[in-house]
């Protein structure tokens, strides 16, 4: 006798040997408590079903449903379509419920509906007996389908005369032409390293490998609370030549896909992805590897083309707070931060706001910032005289080592001498202050001071001048930065720069055409205006004649003294 092996167990035994010590001390087990997910994906494979062409020729088609549940959920949505928009023959729909309600939509006005509970005898009666009674009833079954733990139901109607004659029951039968069904998955496991104290967890989704399966792209909805879920990472494995499409809502968590993926709130555009283990030891060993230490919730499905993944608030995974400057731990010298990108799309005449989370690599550098008061809020690029101002430095630097240190700061103008501010985390120079900072994180280190910009006495106030701060370790890895800044002087108009030559030039040659012009308008205006009597020459000295003759009468008429005497 020789004991025999599933393909499964062989994978797991092959994993165990290929990651030594790597998922050690953590043995996934069926979670019994509230599940931290809730998982669920179409298909269109029933546990039991069956088809067949008895109904054709008759005035009804018949089908039935038969549910069965492992615990008590929200309604069933049931909707029954036609093809091509015809509802004849005459729609039956039979649904066996146990322990729930369900909401049945239609387009067929003449739907026969027939709803049998738990407390009903056809729900004690064997399968063969129901199919007896509908055949009995309707003359005819066109389909029989079997479900467990449906979310939603749609039946498609339609009769195919190349069915068999007689409705026999098959195990996992394939009802892709009359049903499509969204199933809850309840087999989620769980574990975490004995040892961990991290909030850090994983949640793990493999499509179970159906060589035969045309499924070549799979569209997966992930939504989170309002509690933003931040320290937690969704691996995807799946066939490697088979493209995941992601919905994200209100989640801020990273993405580890086997294969081609694309975020579909963001872009078409695919992402490539990585070979994954297609084991569960495999796939738990990969988690740790990433630095998450808890398994939250390892879910093995069949290939489907939707699934939909909620996280949960609740669950045994402890759920943490993102810092912005953390992330995941890289080679230098970067490491990874988390984002929520808010995205306004339009869809049709309303505008919705996506949330999704995104990742960028952010190198380690230096950052200074200039504050006009000690609250640190509304960094300025501008230095006032004679007035304190305040200096932000700070350093991004995962896991930063105890001696980072802010080495050297300093002040210079063009053509003056610089001035030493702060020199291996200690104020040098007058007026000079160490403060006190934020509290420091693994990932981010603050320092601050303050200082009070001061020119001496008859001194020019330059334009412009240079802050520089440089921080680093021990061992004289040396980060630098440089912050210009303009100087304001408050007895001095702002951007007072004076006027150039050209601009002194060009005023003064304005000035003289302006007086130039003006001369020769009154001029030509005086010159126009003046009296015609006014431009005839007067002579000095007449003709003798004329004199004569003038002279002569005039003494002839007009008396004078002298001729008055001389005629007495």
């Amino acid at each position: 006798w020789q004991r025999q092996t599933s393909p499964e167990q062989t994978r797991s035994r092959w994993s165990r040997r290929h990651y030594p010590g790597r998922a050690e001390g953590c043995d996934l087990q069926p979670v019994t408590a509230e599940p931290p997910i809730t998982l669920s994906y179409a298909t269109s494979t029933v546990p039991r079903g069956c088809v067949s062409s008895s109904s054709v020729g008759s005035s009804h088609e018949v089908h039935i449903l038969r549910v069965e549940w492992s615990k008590v959920t929200f309604p069933l949505k049931v909707s029954v379509t036609p093809q091509a928009g015809s509802c004849a023959p005459s729609p039956v729909l039979i649904l066996l419920c146990a322990r729930c309600s369900a909401i049945i939509t239609s387009p067929c006005p003449d739907l026969i509906v027939h709803t049998v509970s738990a407390a009903a005898p056809h729900q004690e009666q064997p399968r063969g007996a129901l199919l007896a009674w509908a055949r009995d009833t309707y003359r005819g079954i066109t389909s029989y389908s079997e479900l467990r733990d449906p979310r939603w139901v749609q039946v498609r109607l339609g009769e195919a005369t190349d069915s068999p004659r007689d409705c026999i029951p098959q195990e996992r039968f394939n009802a892709t032409p009359h049903l499509e069904t969204e199933v809850f998955f309840y087999g989620v496991k769980g574990c975490s390293r004995g040892d961990t104290q991290s909030t850090r967890a994983a949640h793990i989704i493999r499509l179970q490998p159906e060589p035969s399966s045309p499924i070549t792209e799979v569209n997966l909805s992930l939504s989170c609370p309002e509690r933003a879920v931040s320290n937690q990472i969704l691996i995807l494995q799946s066939r490697a030549n088979l493209t995941w499409c992601l919905s994200v809502n209100n989640c801020h968590i990273q993405f580890l896909v086997s294969g081609n993926y694309k975020i579909m709130s963001i872009s078409a555009m695919l992402f490539p992805g990585e070979l994954l283990p297609d084991t569960e030891w495999g796939l738990v060993a990969k988690a740790f590897e990433k630095n998450y230490s808890v398994i939250a919730s390892y879910s093995a499905i069949p290939a489907s083309t939707r699934v939909s993944l909620e996280i949960q608030e609740h669950g045994e995974a402890p759920v943490g707070t993102m810092d912005p400057d953390r992330g995941d731990h890289l080679a230098d010298p970067t490491f990874s931060t988390f984002w929520q990108l808010i995205l306004n799309l339009a869809k049709g005449a309303a505008p919705r706001s996506v949330r999704v989370a995104f990742e960028c690599k952010i190198p380690r550098e230096l950052f200074l910032r200039l504050f006009p008061t000690a609250a640190f809020e509304a960094p300025q690029t501008e230095l006032e005289v004679n007035k304190e101002a305040f200096v932000q430095a700070s350093m991004r630097w995962e896991d930063h080592p105890s001696d980072l240190q802010l080495k050297e700061c300093w002040l210079g103008a063009p053509g003056r001498e610089s001035v030493l501010l702060v020199q291996g985390g200690e104020a040098r120079g007058k007026g000079v202050t160490m403060l006190e900072g934020p509290p420091s994180s693994h990932g981010r280190k603050v320092w601050r001071f303050r200082f009070t910009y001061a020119i001496p006495e008859g001194g020019r106030v330059p334009l412009s001048t240079t802050l520089k701060c440089n921080a680093g370790l021990q061992n004289n890895t040396i980060f630098e930065k440089v912050l210009e800044v303009t100087v304001k002087d408050s007895w001095r108009p702002p951007n007072n720069h004076g006027l150039g030559l050209a601009a002194v030039l060009g005023i003064t040659f304005g000035a003289f055409l302006i007086g130039a012009l003006l001369t020769a308008g009154l001029w030509y205006i005086y010159s126009h205006t003046r009296p015609t009597s006014k431009l005839q020459p007067v002579s000095s000295t007449a003709p003798a004649s004329e004199s004569s003759s003038t002279n002569h009468s005039i003494g002839s008429t007009q008396s004078t003294p002298c001729s008055t005497s001389s005629m007495a």
